[in-house]
């Protein structure tokens, strides 16, 4: 009996089950379809990474023995919607039936549930074989209990698949490592050159041109320095291990205007397409510092365990608990525009022109340039999440939604109201002066609050406890920058929030 099975993008991973055993009888389907690169404007290299990814796959696949249809980007003449692609080689293979993986968008989630319902040949979903969790295990983990902590499920995650673990309680005698995590890099330690795997894709971007694939950003000299293959990946792996690990932790949280990556694994597009399981790059990392226990401290190891082990597992079970509804969630009442400088990086406010630079030119910024630079000036001049949705979404690298819009409108946003974060993460300079080096060389004076050369974050972010106060009231975390608030002379006050009035009219001015 032939069975057609489709392969998504974003579920490469070749230790899966299905590709064990080579079945005659099987036949799998991968395509680059316009419905995948128009559903939110793509970087450049995001769509060339997936694409050349995905033919590496292919290409893997086939060689050992596996059959493949791969249909790329070029081939117009096949359907560009997914239900009608699949309509179209049930018929050209003549399937009997139809699998798939369980796809970790909503939306590809709800369009496969669709077509195997109104098909008329048998059909079965598979997991994709590559989370520590299955997917509602975080729902049923937090049932009945009011708030989501990721700390006690991050602790759970500990304990069930013992992972730095001694007789029932964590190596180092404490769970989080976190207070260790906050240094400011001022130039030393030295940061090893990035590896990079500088691959010609000139020839992707032509097709993409061709094929009428809008796309933002850049990508110099049509050179892709991203892990495309599971060899890449374990090379990656390897190379955090060996040159980055000892010194992760403590700068994990830290930004630098001359370096782009600092010590981070650069790791997350190759688990966010399962190119790499979590699990192996954690193994890998604990074996690692076993090794090394003498020359490694257990902060830098369980900073980074604690991401991926604790975040991303977290993260992926709030959007299966609270979506649909989770898109369309704006609590705070936000409904600015997005500025135009989120796509040109052309602006005063020098943390937001290399922070929003970095992104447009290597689909990549940290977790805290994120979070604490980005999203802390969306949210302070009041963006509608759904636009900061679609840049975020449009803009990373390994940005899939089940990632990217927990991080986004929960974390930074704060949108959600508090399902993921217990507080909104907005700051005035300080913070960001306090990480990095951003602001010594701004035009904007981050210790001035009122005047040309104040720096906008500071006015920004009276205003906004101002404006928000009232939704704030009960939150506790809130209650000293409330209580400073309310300690504001009025007359000071007013001056903040008018100027902050003059940004938020008119953003790009700043």
């Amino acid at each position: 009996m032939k069975t057609l099975r489709l392969i998504l993008g974003d579920q490469l991973n070749q230790k899966h089950s299905w590709f064990q055993e080579v079945d005659e009888n099987v036949v799998y389907l991968m395509a680059e379809i316009q419905q995948e690169t128009s559903y939110v404007k793509h970087h450049i290299q995001k769509v060339t990474a997936f694409f050349l990814a995905m033919r590496s796959f292919a290409t893997t696949l086939t060689a050992q023995g596996h059959t493949v249809n791969y249909i790329t980007i070029t081939e117009t003449d096949c359907p560009q919607e997914l239900d009608k692609l699949l309509e179209h080689y049930i018929v050209k293979t003549d399937a009997k039936k139809f699998e798939y993986q369980f796809p970790d968008e909503y939306r590809l989630d709800k369009q496969l549930k669709e077509f195997c319902n109104n098909t008329s040949i048998n059909t079965e979903a598979y997991d994709t074989e590559h989370f520590y969790t299955e997917r509602y295990e975080l729902k049923d983990f937090f049932a009945g209990k009011k708030q989501l902590i990721m700390e006690s499920f991050y602790r759970m995650m500990r304990k069930k698949h013992t992972i730095m673990m001694l007789n029932g309680q964590p190596e180092g005698g404490q769970w989080n490592f976190d207070q260790s995590n906050r240094k400011k890099w001022k130039g030393k330690p030295a940061i090893p050159q990035a590896l990079n795997f500088e691959k010609d894709v000139s020839y992707l971007v032509i097709e993409l041109q061709n094929s009428g694939v809008t796309t933002f950003g850049s990508i110099a000299n049509n050179t892709l320095n991203w892990p495309t293959t599971y060899d890449e990946c374990v090379a990656l792996t390897q190379f955090f291990c060996e040159k980055l690990l000892i010194h992760f932790g403590d700068y994990q949280d830290a930004m630098h205007t001359e370096q782009k990556f600092l010590f981070h694994s650069r790791l997350s597009f190759a688990m966010n397409s399962k190119l790499i399981s979590p699990k192996e790059i954690i193994d890998t990392v604990l074996d690692y510092y076993y090794e090394h226990g003498d020359t490694i401290a257990i902060s830098q190891v369980e900073g980074f365990v604690r991401q991926i082990l604790g975040w991303r597992e977290y993260m992926r079970g709030i959007y299966w608990k609270e979506m649909p509804g989770y898109q369309k969630l704006n609590k705070l009442e936000n409904y600015n525009q997005l500025p135009q400088f989120f796509w040109t990086g052309n602006t005063k406010m020098n943390c937001l022109k290399k922070a929003i630079g970095q992104s447009l030119e290597e689909a990549y910024a940290h977790h805290i340039q994120r979070l604490m630079v980005i999203g802390n000036f969306a949210l302070l001049a009041q963006v509608h999440p759904d636009e900061v949705d679609a840049w975020y979404l449009g803009v990373y690298i390994d940005a899939i939604e089940w990632v990217e819009i927990t991080n986004t409108r929960g974390m930074s946003q704060f949108a959600d109201g508090g399902i993921v974060a217990t507080k909104p993460y907005v700051s005035s300079a300080n913070y960001i002066n306090k990480m990095g080096d951003y602001c010594s060389g701004c035009h904007y004076n981050k210790a001035l609050k009122i005047g040309e050369r104040a720096c906008p974050f500071n006015s920004l972010y009276w205003n906004f406890l101002a404006e928000k106060k009232e939704f704030f009231t009960d939150n506790q975390r809130m209650g000293m920058m409330l209580n400073l608030l309310k300690k504001k002379n009025p007359k000071e006050l007013e001056e903040l929030r008018e100027k902050a009035r003059e940004i938020i009219a008119a953003p790009d001015n700043f």
